[in-house]
């Protein structure tokens, strides 16, 4: 179907596709660096993985320095439609130098603000309180060595600051998202005493004040990993809490809750309560796994959430998975766009029609409506949006795709 036609046909329900393609421009993803080498980073020292944090695969092409990871980069973002940002992991700083975690300065990572000055991105930053022998127990901010403790606490501060900086620089503030493995593989007996260990940590680590021009804090909660499957010191609850009570920024990871949990529904009940959320989409099977995110209802309900609910405005979303069972840069350009395919669908709906018809009890019209939507030219929408920034789609993105895997396969 052509746009024209898919345009009249929307029409008829009332929606501008013009609106819709114009607001979907207007919302920057947050690519994460990980998927292009593993999460494996740049340090000059070895590490474990830890953490449950663990990719699978072995597919040629894996990034091996900041400037193959930089390159491979933009290549996807090249292929994108819009504006978006990158997520920073600490482990990834592109220096001679060998610093621990907790000497990490700005300057370390100063050729990253550089190039996303060059690309016109914006940058997210992430503390690594992982892959470290400082983390092999599985604990950091609440491990009962005082030490260790401030070793990471340490580590978080300067990743505020690092994060600050580079806000200032760019002229967008950047999202330094916290994420430690804490937990117990066994049930604990003393839950409260890690808690307040992570607890009193990150009072700390929060202790010096910065602009929210440049930096905004997040936490992020995980229901379980490998090591700690009994105990989750930073559960959902503790963070959730945490986050109202600071008011920062409460992370949703899709793959950190139960499987039967929908991340769509916990959006507009935490809305209420925390200044903005940040949003790790990933795609979990059977647990966290990140997967790379498909079309899938789960995606699907929460673009629909975000758009029906207003929370746009309020809400940094990013991507969380990491793949290398296939090519990791045809994961990045497949998992951005079906993020913006589903947040496209979200802007076509006739969102109006369908409140009104809840609000009036009128349930049956509400699944009539909801299910004949189905149905709509979506996809001639999202083709128009790639053909005005000159993007293939279909049989020809997999020819690009390919194409750009095998300059890189050499790598090894």
């Amino acid at each position: 179907m052509s746009y024209a036609a898919a345009k009249a046909r929307f029409a008829d329900w009332g929606v501008d596709t013009e609106t819709a393609i114009s607001r979907l421009l207007e919302i920057p993803i947050s690519m994460h660096c990980w998927q292009g080498d593993d999460v494996r980073g740049f340090e000059k020292k070895s590490g474990t993985s830890g953490g449950g944090i663990q990719a699978t695969g072995n597919y040629p092409g894996r990034a091996r320095t900041p400037d193959e990871l930089r390159a491979d980069l933009e290549f996807a973002y090249g292929m994108l439609p819009g504006k978006h940002r990158l997520n920073l992991h600490a482990c990834y700083l592109d220096t001679a130098e060998a610093p621990d975690r907790d000497a990490i300065e700005y300057r370390h990572f100063a050729p990253w603000v550089d190039w996303a000055q060059g690309q016109g991105l914006g940058l997210d930053f992430n503390p690594t309180f992982f892959a470290h022998a400082k983390a092999d127990d599985n604990l950091t901010l609440s491990h009962p060595d005082a030490g260790i403790r401030d070793f990471w606490i340490e580590h978080g501060m300067r990743c505020r600051e690092i994060g600050a900086q580079m806000g200032a620089a760019l002229g967008s503030p950047v999202v330094n998202n916290i994420w430690v493995p804490d937990g117990y593989k066994d049930t604990p007996v003393d839950r409260m005493a890690a808690r307040q260990r992570l607890n009193a940590s990150l009072d700390t680590m929060f202790t010096t004040p910065h602009s929210a021009a440049h930096l905004r804090d997040a936490v992020e909660s995980k229901l379980f990993g490998i090591g700690v499957e009994a105990c989750t010191v930073g559960s959902h609850e503790f963070y959730m809490g945490y986050a109202i009570r600071k008011q920062i920024l409460l992370c949703l990871d899709m793959g950190h809750f139960h499987p039967t949990e929908n991340i769509a529904d916990k959006l507009s009940a935490v809305a209420l309560s925390v200044p903005k959320i940040l949003l790790h989409v990933s795609r979990p099977m059977r647990w966290d796994s990140d997967h790379v995110i498909l079309q899938n209802d789960d995606i699907l309900q929460m673009a629909q959430e975000l758009v029906f609910a207003d929370l746009l405005s309020k809400t940094h979303i990013g991507l969380d998975f990491f793949d290398a069972t296939i090519s990791r840069t045809a994961a990045w350009v497949i998992g951005v766009r079906n993020m913006q395919k589903a947040l496209l669908r979200a802007l076509l709906m006739p969102q109006a029609r369908l409140k009104a018809a809840e609000a009036a009890g009128d349930y049956t019209a509400r699944l009539v409506l909801t299910e004949e939507l189905r149905d709509l030219p979506f996809a001639a929408v999202w083709e128009e949006v790639c053909a005005r920034a000159n993007l293939p789609v279909g049989s020809a993105l997999l020819k690009g795709l390919e194409a750009y895997q095998n300059g890189v396969a050499g790598r090894g």
